[in-house]
């Protein structure tokens, strides 16, 4: 089964790549490693999610807004790679962020909407290293960032 055809089958329809909101470039290509810029949760209309988990977002939301960091990144997986996820031989690394008050501990759950949705697409490949940190504030109000690392195959 194609990466193309998983998410057709998991009902997930990648938006357009979201463009860099300063002075970077979404994704840089270099020795077998795709480094993909840190993505904000984007709901499907194109409205940001935002807030702080702790305060005005609840676990259940942040871990939504995760999982739409996650398909954020795999759109921009996609656009880097020419359209062709077939090249994708790893998730090697998520990094989540998380906008949190600081008595809220529970980061990783979070983070789990991201690291979920990439086993469900890639399968194996999915499974990652990652870390979870809890931040004041993001991006533009952003409840949620994540990057990755992605090992691609060569051309």
């Amino acid at each position: 089964m194609t990466i193309d055809s998983r998410l057709a089958e998991l009902g997930i329809a990648l938006p357009a790549p979201a463009a860099p909101v300063a002075a970077y470039v979404p994704a840089v290509e270099a020795n077998g490693l795709l480094h993909i810029s840190g993505q904000l949760p984007f709901r499907a209309d194109g409205s940001l999610i935002t807030g702080r988990l702790g305060q005005d977002v609840t676990l259940e939301d942040g871990a939504e807004a995760a999982k739409r960091c996650g398909i954020m990144l795999i759109a921009q997986i996609k656009a880097a790679l020419g359209g062709d996820l077939s090249r994708v031989e790893r998730i090697v690394k998520l990094g989540a962020f998380i906008a949190s008050t600081p008595d809220f501990t529970d980061q990783p759950k979070v983070a789990n909407g991201a690291s979920e949705l990439m086993q469900a697409v890639f399968g194996d490949a999915g499974r990652h290293a990652r870390s979870a940190v809890g931040v004041p504030v993001l991006p533009l109000g952003a409840a949620v960032e994540v990057d990755a690392i992605v090992a691609v195959r060569a051309l």
